[in-house]
C-alpha cells in the first residue's frame, strides 16, 4: 500500500481520516450506498472537529472589534503569564511571508498589523492546555486602535475616487466590460423598453462544521495539518510561504468536512494552527464556535444591479443595458472570477444582439465575500429572471412565451461571443416545467398548510397563491484560461484473493458524494467490485477545488483516464499469458473476456502476484481570459441550464410566505449517480430558497449584527416543500460519461422563481432579495 507520514512526530491523531472501503456494487449509472452515509446518520462519522492528539493544546484567535482602525499597539504580557497558556504570537512571530490570498493576490495578513480592515480580522493567536484557558488568555491581550472610519458603500468605492482607498492599489478589483453590437442604435428601434434596479443581499454558506483541524509538529521540522477544506494544494501552496518551509515539509490530509459551499476555498486556521504547533512543539487544535465561523469565512458577494432591456413588441430582445456592482469586501478572495461570471452570464440564456455590460467588483471595509455556490452567476440570475417577468407582462406575454422567443440553443452565440457547442433544450425545458402537474389548489381547511402554520396568524383571508418560473445558466469547471485539471492514482493488486483497487486522489469530499462516484468508475472500468479508496491528501498530484461543480468532470475524468490505463496493462499481461489479440479483450464480472471465445480467466489470475498502478492527469478544452475591453472570448469550459418552477401561498396582510412547491428541469448531459445528483438539485434549490425569503447577513457600518443560526436563518425541513424532478440526459460529447455539472444551477434560478411566485401572489415589483415581511406588504 502507499505508505505515508513517515515523518510525523508521535502517532498519526485519533479519529484520522483512513482508507474507505466502498460496500456493495454499483458501478456508473447506479447509485450504490454511500460509505459515509450510515456513520453520519448515526453521529459517528469522524470531523475535523473530532480529532484528538496526546498532549494536544488548544489554539484561538483575538479578532478586531473594529471595520477599520490603525493598530497603535499590542501587549501579550498578560496573556502569556495565564496559567496553562504555551504561545501568544502576533504578526511579528509570522515566520514566512505575511500575506496569503486566492488567485495568486496575496493581499489578507497572516495577523492584522499596522491597519485592520474588516471586523473580525485576526490580530493575536493563543495556544493553551484547555479551549477555555486559551480564550481567557485571549482576552487579556491589549490592542491599543485608531479607529478610523469604514469605507462601506460600495458604489462610492467604485466611483468616488475622493474616498480612501481600503487597498494600497486603490478600491477597484476589476471592471469587466461586455460590448456587443451597437446598443445605442438598438435603443432607437425598440418598440418596448422596461428596466429596473436589483439588490442581493450577502448570503452566507452556513455549513453546519465549524472551521477546525489539526497541526502536528513532525520531526523534519515540518508539520503535518489535518483540515476541513476544499482544495488541499492550494491551501498548501499559500501556507508554505506564510511558514517559511517548502511544500514538500507539509503533508495535509483532508479531515472529514461538515459541508462548505464555497466557504472553505479561503484560508481560515490552517496557517495559524501551524504556527502554534511549530512555535510550541506540540499538536495543536484549533475549532472556530459558530459566531467566530461567521467571521472566519468569506461570504456571497452582495449586489446592486441596474438593467434596462429593448425589445419588439412581439417579446424578442433588441438590447440590454447593464450595470453590476458586487461589494468583495476587504480582501480580494475569488472576486475576481466572481465578477468574471457575473459579467459573461450577466444575461442569462439569451440571445440578444446588442449588449453593453460593466461588472465592477470594489473593495469595501465590509466583510470580506467570496465563493458561494452559484457564485457571480446567482446574482445576476436574480436580475436577468426579473427583467425576462417585467418584459413579459410589458409586450402581454407568459412568462414561459417569452424565454422560449429568446432562448438559447445549441448553436447560439452567448454574450461572450460563445458558441454553445453541446446540447442545450432550454425551449423544451420550459415547456416541461410548464406541463408538470401543479398541487392541490388552496385550502384554508389546515392551518398547518398557510404560512404562518401553527402560529395561527391566519385563516386565509389574506392568502394569495402565486406560480413563477426562472431559468439559471451556470458554468462548469475554472474559467478564463485557468489550466484545469486533476490527478489520479489507481493501483489494482491481489488483496486477501480479491482484485482490490486503489484510487487516491487530493479531491475534497464535502458531502457531494464524490468518494462514492470515484469507486463507481473504478467498478465500470475495472470490472472489480471491491473499492478502496484512499484518504485525500498532497501525497498525490492535484485535484483542484470542490467547486465550480467540477469534480465529477474533472477527478471523474481523471479516475476513469487512470483506471483505463490500468486496464490497459491488465490486458497486456492476458494477452501475453493467453496468446489472444490485445484488442480482443474486455473487462467483465471480475473477469478477463475474449470477445470471441468469452471469459478467459479471472482477474485475480491474470494478475497473480503483480502489482499494476497509473498516475493520469485529466485536463478539459482550453479556455481563453474575457477580453478586456469587449469581454469576447471563450471563457467557458461547459454550460448547464436548470428550470425551476415555484409555488407560493402569501400572506399579503402579514407578508408571510410558504413555498408550496418547487419543480426543476435539469439537464445533467448523463446520470452518474441518481440518488447524488437529486440531492445536489434538492440542496441548491433549498439555498436559493433560503436566500429568496430568509437568509441575510445584516451589516451597518461594516459591522455584522447577526453572526449566529438564532438570528441568520436557514432553510430546515419545515420551510422545505415537495420537489418535483424532470432531469434530461443529453450528453456532452466533450465530458467525461457525456455528463453535466450539476451542483450549482439549480441555486441559481430557484430564488427568483421564488420572487417571481410571490411577485405574481402580490402585484409588487420586489426588486430585492432576501424578501421580508415589509416587502412583500408594500409597507417598504
Amino acid at each position: 500500500m502507499i505508505e505515508r507520514n513517515t515523518l510525523r512526530q508521535g502517532t498519526v491523531p485519533d479519529r484520522a481520516p483512513r482508507e474507505i472501503t466502498a460496500p456493495g456494487t454499483g458501478g456508473v449509472g447506479d447509485s450504490p450506498p454511500r460509505p459515509d452515509g450510515t456513520l453520519k446518520v448515526r453521529g459517528e462519522f469522524a470531523y475535523s472537529s473530532d480529532l484528538w492528539a496526546d498532549g494536544m493544546l488548544w489554539g484561538a484567535t483575538l479578532r478586531s472589534p473594529h471595520p477599520r482602525a490603525r493598530i497603535v499597539s499590542i501587549d501579550v504580557a498578560a496573556a502569556l503569564a495565564h496559567p496553562g497558556v504555551a504561545a501568544v504570537l502576533t504578526h511579528e512571530d509570522v515566520p514566512g511571508r505575511r500575506h496569503f490570498g486566492l488567485d495568486h493576490t496575496a493581499d489578507q495578513p497572516v495577523l492584522a498589523f499596522g491597519e485592520v480592515r474588516h471586523q473580525g480580522e485576526p490580530v493575536a493567536l493563543v495556544a493553551a492546555d484547555h479551549p477555555e484557558t486559551a480564550r481567557r488568555a485571549m482576552e487579556r491581550i491589549r490592542v491599543e486602535y485608531e479607529v478610523l472610519e469604514p469605507l462601506t458603500d460600495a458604489r462610492r468605492a467604485a466611483f468616488d475616487p475622493s474616498c480612501p482607498p481600503v487597498q494600497p492599489r486603490g478600491n477597484l478589483v476589476r471592471h469587466q466590460p461586455v460590448r456587443v453590437g451597437d446598443v445605442d442604435a438598438a435603443k432607437e428601434a425598440a418598440e418596448v423598453v422596461v428596466s429596473g434596479e436589483y439588490r442581493v443581499g450577502v448570503q452566507d454558506q452556513a455549513f453546519l462544521g465549524p472551521e477546525s483541524g489539526l497541526a502536528v509538529p513532525a520531526e523534519d521540522g515540518g508539520v503535518d495539518l489535518y483540515v476541513a477544506t476544499q482544495w488541499v494544494h492550494n491551501d498548501l501552496k499559500q501556507i508554505a510561504p506564510c511558514l517559511g518551509l517548502p511544500e514538500e515539509r507539509i503533508r495535509m490530509t483532508l479531515s472529514g468536512v461538515g459541508g462548505a459551499f464555497g466557504g472553505r476555498e479561503d484560508l481560515s486556521m490552517q496557517i495559524h494552527a501551524a504556527m502554534l504547533a511549530l512555535r510550541t512543539g506540540r499538536p495543536v487544535k484549533m475549532v472556530y464556535n459558530r459566531q467566530e465561523s461567521f467571521f472566519g469565512h468569506v461570504h456571497r458577494h452582495p449586489a446592486e444591479m441596474r438593467y434596462e432591456y429593448g425589445a419588439t413588441r412581439g417579446g424578442r430582445l433588441l438590447y440590454a443595458d447593464v450595470e453590476i456592482l458586487l461589494d468583495g469586501g476587504a480582501y480580494t478572495s475569488s472576486t475576481m472570477n466572481v465578477v468574471a461570471n457575473a459579467a459573461s452570464l450577466g444575461v442569462g440564456p439569451y440571445v440578444i444582439p446588442n449588449i453593453r455590460i460593466d461588472a465592477y467588483g470594489v473593495y469595501t471595509n465590509n466583510p470580506p465575500c467570496g465563493a458561494m455556490r452559484g457564485f457571480g452567476a446567482v446574482q445576476a440570475c436574480f436580475a436577468y429572471e426579473s427583467m425576462m417577468d417585467r418584459l413579459a407582462e410589458a409586450c402581454g406575454l407568459d412568462p414561459i412565451t417569452v424565454r422560449q422567443i429568446n432562448a438559447v440553443s445549441q448553436g447560439s452565440a452567448l454574450a461572450t461571443g460563445q458558441v454553445v457547442a453541446a446540447p442545450l433544450p432550454m425551449a423544451e425545458m420550459l415547456q416541461r416545467a410548464a406541463d408538470l402537474p401543479m398541487p392541490l389548489p388552496l385550502d384554508a381547511s389546515d392551518i398547518r398548510d398557510l404560512p404562518g402554520g401553527v402560529s395561527q396568524t391566519t385563516r386565509g383571508e389574506g392568502v394569495r397563491r402565486g406560480v413563477g418560473y426562472a431559468v439559471g445558466l451556470k458554468n462548469i469547471c475554472f474559467s478564463e484560461g485557468f489550466d484545469d485539471y486533476s490527478t489520479a492514482r489507481v493501483r489494482l493488486e491481489v488483496v486477501g484473493g480479491r482484485a482490490t483497487a486503489l484510487v487516491h486522489t487530493a479531491a475534497a469530499e464535502v458531502g457531494q458524494g464524490l468518494v462514492t462516484l470515484q469507486a463507481q468508475i473504478a467498478r465500470t472500468e475495472l470490472g472489480v467490485e471491491q473499492v478502496v479508496i484512499h484518504p485525500a491528501d498532497n501525497g498525490v498530484g492535484d485535484a483542484g477545488s470542490s467547486s465550480a461543480s467540477r469534480q465529477s468532470y474533472m477527478t471523474g475524468g481523471a479516475v476513469m483516464t487512470a483506471c483505463r490505463a490500468v486496464r490497459e496493462r491488465v490486458f497486456a499481461l492476458a494477452a501475453a499469458r493467453f496468446g489472444r489479440a490485445y484488442d480482443d479483450l474486455s473487462l467483465s464480472g471480475g473477469k478477463v473476456v475474449s470477445a470471441s471465445e468469452g471469459a478467459l480467466a479471472a482477474i485475480e489470475e491474470v494478475l497473480g502476484d503483480a502489482v499494476v498502478e497509473e498516475v493520469r492527469e485529466y485536463h478539459h478544452a482550453p479556455t481563453e481570459r474575457m477580453d478586456p475591453v469587449t469581454g469576447r472570448g471563450n471563457s467557458h469550459t461547459q454550460l448547464a441550464l436548470c428550470v425551476h418552477r415555484a409555488v407560493v401561498d402569501v400572506d399579503v396582510e402579514l407578508g408571510l410566505v410558504k413555498v408550496v412547491e418547487l419543480a426543476a428541469v435539469q439537464d445533467v448531459g448523463r446520470i452518474l449517480n441518481r440518488l447524488s445528483l437529486e440531492g445536489q438539485i434538492h440542496g441548491g434549490s433549498a439555498q436559493g430558497l433560503g436566500l429568496a425569503l430568509m437568509e441575510e447577513i445584516v451589516i451597518t457600518d461594516g459591522r455584522v449584527r447577526n453572526p449566529s443560526f438564532t438570528d441568520y436563518l436557514i432553510p430546515t425541513i419545515l420551510d422545505m416543500p415537495p420537489m418535483r424532478l424532470d432531469i434530461l440526459e443529453n450528453a456532452d460529447p466533450r465530458a467525461p460519461y457525456g455528463l453535466r455539472g450539476a451542483g450549482e444551477p439549480p441555486t441559481l434560478s430557484s430564488t427568483p422563481a421564488v420572487v417571481a411566485a410571490v411577485r405574481a401572489a402580490t402585484g409588487l415589483p420586489l426588486t430585492r432579495v432576501p424578501l421580508r415581511p415589509e416587502h412583500v406588504t408594500g409597507i417598504a
